[in-house]
């Protein structure tokens, strides 16, 4: 892999991006309007919001990454503009490495921005860092561009590549903790919501609302996602084809 050729995949992807206006709608302008609209749902509730909003910080980037980055990968691949470039000396761990670098960016200005909105419009409060928050939504958010870039190696159709969004996507969401405490759960369920990456961000966020300081639970499980989204992105390259039949 070539740090030089992964630096022009990123690139490459953020100038297409720039101009995709509804991309960038969906990126930066749709997280910060769902947060608005559960500030509205939990109106009178702080607590309630402040604990819900948090962790949603973490969910919408992971979710419109994974979405994002599965069908934009699939269109390289369906129009023929991944078989033309990998006759050149790029590498697919180079294009891969390439588009978690691209989407990682993106979503530091997503992260910013909701967190900005989330913190100083809608009123969130917690005991740790926002910077904290932002850090760990980006690493989030790579961890959806990776699992979308495997997950779209297995589909033909930009309508199969959304199918695996409640296959992969929701199933964390459910296991998370958000709605039950993982210790509530039955004791195979508790077990699978221990294998799922998406447990340890959400873990790491709580962290974040109840301590003012980095604790070691939080940093171990950033390093959990974070291993999570590298073996992702190596198992996605792996698989990756050429071209669409």
């Amino acid at each position: 892999m070539s740090l030089h050729i992964t630096l022009a995949t990123a690139g490459r992807i953020l100038r297409q991006l720039r101009h995709d206006r509804r991309t960038v709608a969906l990126l930066l302008v749709v997280p910060a309007l769902l947060l608005a609209l559960l500030y509205f749902m939990y109106d009178g509730s702080g607590a309630t919001f402040d604990r819900v909003a948090l962790i949603m910080l973490g969910i919408f980037p992971f979710v419109i990454m994974f979405l994002v980055t599965s069908i934009a990968m699939l269109r390289e691949r369906t129009t023929g503009t991944l078989e033309r470039l990998l006759t050149t000396p790029l590498g697919k761990l180079d294009l891969l490495f390439g588009y978690g670098l691209a989407f990682g960016l993106a979503a530091a200005l997503q992260g910013a921005l909701a967190t900005g909105a989330a913190y100083w419009l809608l009123g969130l409060q917690t005991t740790g860092s926002a910077g904290l928050v932002v850090l760990i939504a980006v690493v989030n958010a790579v961890l959806g561009v990776a699992l979308g870039l495997f997950c779209s190696a297995f589909a033909r159709t930009e309508f199969q590549a959304v199918q695996f969004l409640p296959v992969v996507v929701v199933p964390q969401i459910l296991l998370c903790g958000l709605f039950v405490p993982r210790e509530q759960m039955v004791g195979w369920l508790e077990g699978i919501s221990n294998a799922l990456p998406l447990t340890y961000a959400v873990e790491a966020l709580a962290q974040v609302g109840i301590s003012a300081d980095p604790t070691s639970t939080m940093w171990r499980d950033l390093v959990v996602v974070a291993g999570a989204a590298v073996i992702a992105l190596v198992l996605a390259a792996a698989t990756l084809r050429r071209r669409t039949p």
